[in-house]
């Protein structure tokens, strides 16, 4: 088997890359650490990129649709990586999760309506609801012993007649919670009760750390599934944010073909022709990588753990059980959270504030491991000097 080197340094300033590119627009500063928004500074892997290179030896970059292969590829990875058994039937195409939340959104609830946000969450969530005029309910996540719950009993008593979606974030993002089973099983049968269509944004399902298991929502019960659609993508797997190429998979087939009238209505439905090829070979040849890269981003993690312990212990992370996006309690410092994200930006570090989670973020910053050891070490350095003082 391969060995894949993640210590090494991918230059890439210069690529219009958002991550590095748009230092000095996004923080203000043109040469900060960036370490905030969800991609990776790995070489997307050498059988993806080789598949887009074959597919280049061929002149022509017309029209193309997506072929059996690519269905199978996505079937096969589920049976594989999460014992669910889903049928190619189900399955539907999307440019990104976000896009697929908003159409979603679009074809399953009206302007005026209801949908469950659990803050602190991944922030397009609040966008996606209040740019198509539907109003967010919260629905807010509590800390217990230093990890996320969900709140059943405040949920009750909130939902109404106009309630008819919930977004949920499995895993969670930002704070790398992997919800069991009997986590799930609850909220779901709940929103089943009150036919509260589960959207669940599951885009972190791959990388899931060592004594933890991905549960997809709608392999929790048959009715959960027929009341159930998982948003997932490659990309943040295989570092392929790039290609636009994301998918569906949708078990009610009522549910599956109103989706598609509102995918195909403004020409959505095509993709691209490399999204495509790279999602088929990482589902079919990217298991071995995928395994070597969830063990150095655990890696990353414990070694944040224990820098932060020894230099500076005050700064507390949240236990990650899975994605390479670290939550990170600062509050013991007693900063407030402007003058936090000021004393970063002095140390050359750029993160993502916590507060853009939502108001349950205050006193965290997101940091993401999605970097060599190097420029992890080095980050944390320059936050331990600064904070010190």
């Amino acid at each position: 088997m391969k060995n894949y080197d993640f210590d090494e340094a991918i230059l890439r300033d210069g690529t219009n890359s958002l991550k590095w590119d748009a230092r000095e627009r996004i923080f203000g500063k043109p040469d900060v650490l960036p370490l905030w928004v969800a991609d990776m500074d790995f070489k997307t892997p050498d059988f993806i990129l080789d598949a887009l290179r074959k597919r280049l030896d061929h002149e022509v970059l017309g029209y193309t649709f997506r072929p059996d292969s690519y269905f199978q590829s996505i079937v096969d990875w589920m049976k594989q990586r999460h014992d669910w058994a889903i049928q190619k039937e189900w399955i539907s195409f999307s440019p990104g999760v976000v896009a697929g939340l908003n159409l979603l959104i679009e074809a399953f609830s009206d302007e005026g309506d209801e949908i469950i946000i659990q803050k602190p969450v991944y922030f397009p969530f609040f966008e996606s609801v209040t740019g198509n005029k539907r109003v967010v309910l919260e629905n807010p996540l509590k800390l217990v012993d230093g990890r996320y719950t969900f709140d059943l009993d405040d949920l009750k008593t909130k939902v109404t007649a106009k309630t008819k979606m919930l977004l949920l974030c499995n895993p969670q993002n930002p704070g790398g919670m992997v919800w069991t089973r009997e986590e799930l099983l609850p909220l779901a049968n709940f929103c089943v009760e009150h036919k509260i269509l589960i959207v669940s944004d599951e885009i972190h399902s791959d990388l899931i750390f060592e004594g933890y298991r991905h549960t997809p929502v709608p392999t929790l019960s048959d009715a959960i599934a027929q009341n159930c659609v998982v948003c997932m993508a490659p990309s943040k797997t295989f570092n392929l944010a790039g290609l636009t190429t994301s998918f569906l998979i949708i078990p009610n087939k009522r549910h599956w073909a109103r989706y598609e009238r509102r995918l195909n209505v403004p020409h959505l439905h095509m993709g691209n022709i490399f999204g495509h090829i790279g999602l088929e070979t990482a589902f079919s040849q990217g298991e071995a990588w995928r395994k070597q890269l969830v063990a150095y981003l655990e890696a990353n993690f414990n070694f944040m753990v224990d820098y932060l312990g020894e230099q500076l212990p005050e700064v507390k992370p949240m236990k990650l059980e899975s994605t390479y996006l670290a939550w990170i309690d600062f509050s013991a410092l007693g900063l407030t959270d402007e003058q936090l994200h000021q004393a970063l930006l002095d140390a050359g570090v750029g993160l993502n504030k916590g507060t853009q989670f939502g108001k349950q973020g205050s006193g965290f910053m997101r940091l993401n491991l999605g970097c060599t050891r190097a420029t992890l070490e080095e980050a944390l350095r320059r936050m331990v000097e600064v904070l010190r003082k």
